[in-house]
């Protein structure tokens, strides 16, 4: 089972100058996933900027509205992601558990499972998935 863990912002949250203790919790969050990476579970994550850089795209039937960052702080600002192959959503709670948090900071991280070929059994025939592969690297990371 793959999952994707979204890491929200904490309340207060900026990246400034590094402090002691951020740089600490960087060193931690580094060696949680070299453990991800040495038990098999780690796949992919990254951290995801909030600057100028950043866009919102707004849709409304068929217009669209785009919004420049930076964006508000806010807790459900999504700040970085992972994915993991894990056996169920258990082995993937009991890693989450352990993962480290930024000293003072109250964190919150989402798991959300993958849609899998075999999740769309009832919509898609096992013969339709096979006779329309997808080529490149589309297929990879889920089914979509």
């Amino acid at each position: 089972m793959r999952v994707m863990v979204l890491s929200k912002a904490a309340e207060g949250m900026t990246l400034g100058e590094p402090t002691p203790e951020a740089l600490e919790a960087f060193a931690a969050m580094d060696r949680f996933t070299e453990e991800l990476v040495k038990a098999g579970v780690f796949v992919a994550a990254a951290g995801l900027k909030n600057d100028a850089q950043s866009k919102r795209i707004v849709s409304d039937g068929s217009s669209r509205r785009v919004i420049d960052g930076p964006f508000a702080e806010s807790r459900e600002l999504v700040v970085g992601f992972s994915i993991w192959e894990v056996k169920d959503m258990d082995e993937a709670m009991a890693w989450a558990k352990r993962a480290p948090v930024m000293p003072g900071m109250k964190g919150e991280m989402e798991i959300r499972p993958f849609y899998e070929a075999a999740d769309l059994a009832e919509f898609v025939t096992p013969e339709e998935l096979s006779a329309a592969p997808r080529e490149g690297e589309r297929g990879k990371l889920g089914v979509a």
